[in-house]
């Protein structure tokens, strides 16, 4: 098996730490910083937005299809859109999971949707 390249696993922990890094009390949910900092209105959505751009910028370091660039900002722009609403984006950011999206969008660019995440 192809080893994965180190831009690729840089995309993918920032996609977790992003979207599920913390585990929800008595639950099996997880959920990440773009979650919690999301609390914080509209600074917070504006931190997590910029940490999402760097995974867009590392894609495009790696090679990544300007097609797939361009769904990979669509989903940071509506996940800032949409988590830019009081308790309903911060919702919406616990389930859609933009930046592991974005990752998983990355690797099948780069022919290695196989790979195991982490």
């Amino acid at each position: 098996m192809e080893q994965e390249s180190p831009g690729l696993t840089r995309i993918r922990r920032v996609a977790r730490l992003l979207d599920d890094s913390v585990g929800v009390p008595l639950t099996r949910y997880r959920v990440g910083l773009d979650a919690l900092l999301g609390l914080v209105p509209v600074a917070g959505d504006a931190v997590t937005a910029l940490l999402s751009l760097y995974i867009v910028v590392e894609a495009a370091r790696l090679g990544v299809s300007l097609r797939t660039l361009a769904r990979m900002v669509l989903n940071v722009a509506l996940d800032f859109a949409v988590g830019s609403v009081p308790v309903v984006g911060d919702l919406v950011d616990a389930v859609w999971k933009a930046n592991e999206r974005n990752a998983e969008l990355a690797a099948a660019d780069l022919g290695r949707a196989d790979q195991t995440p982490f």
